[in-house]
């Protein structure tokens, strides 16, 4: 279970005030996969990177029964000059779970061959992706972020990315943003919709889809 108490965050943007949460107070429930929704700009990252802990509010809190990943494809931890096998081996040590198994499992997942063994700064944006999805499948969390990175790759690798989620969630819940609603359909089957500072919770994940394209189709 994750519990955003009283939760508030706001940015001053080209002189602009800019909320992301305005005094929010939503419960994820242990175990349910659930779509983040909302508008472009809505803050739904932000909220996910408070949520992980690398984002403090401005006021309230954030507290977890269970373990929460970073968020998936975030790949600003990963160091620049390291390989990316040597950053694998780095983060087993930090989580502790089994070196040569995790090396393993993201080298066969993240498909990068020779690049697993050359540094990070060599890799493109959608390589960084590759290794960070790869690394976050290869450790048990109860919490799952996951922010767009299935759209990373060809059709095989989102295929493959899709399969292996599911498998996680069979143990697991997740927190997922995507703008695809296929992907939202197939991963989650519950749904919270950000608009304006306010979080929505929905058990009925169509109810939240509808509630998000009626959002969109308003003007801003």
């Amino acid at each position: 279970m994750i519990r955003l108490e009283n939760l508030s965050k706001t940015f001053i943007l080209k002189g602009q005030r800019k909320t992301v949460a305005d005094n929010i107070n939503v419960i994820f429930p242990t175990g349910v996969s659930v779509a983040l929704l909302g508008r472009n700009g809505a803050g739904k990252s932000t909220l996910l990177s408070m949520i992980s802990g690398t984002q403090n509010p401005d006021e309230g809190r954030i507290t977890s029964t269970g373990t929460i990943s970073w968020p998936v494809g975030f790949s600003g931890s990963f160091h620049r000059e390291l390989t990316g096998a040597q950053n694998v081996r780095f983060i087993a040590r930090v989580y502790g779970v089994d070196t040569a198994g995790l090396v393993a499992f993201v080298e066969d997942f993240a498909e990068l061959d020779k690049h697993f063994y050359l540094p990070v700064r060599t890799y493109s944006a959608g390589m960084k992706s590759r290794l960070s999805f790869g690394v976050s499948m290869g450790i048990r969390f109860d919490t799952y972020l996951v922010d767009e990175v299935t759209s990373v790759g060809d059709a095989s690798f989102r295929r493959k990315s899709s399969i292996t989620f599911n498998a996680r969630m069979q143990n697991s819940g997740a927190i997922v943003v995507t703008h695809a609603m296929d992907m939202v359909r197939q991963m989650c089957t519950a749904g919270a919709v950000l608009e304006k500072g306010r979080l929505d919770y929905y058990d009925d994940l169509e109810a939240a889809i509808a509630q998000h394209e009626g959002n969109s189709d308003t003007a801003p």
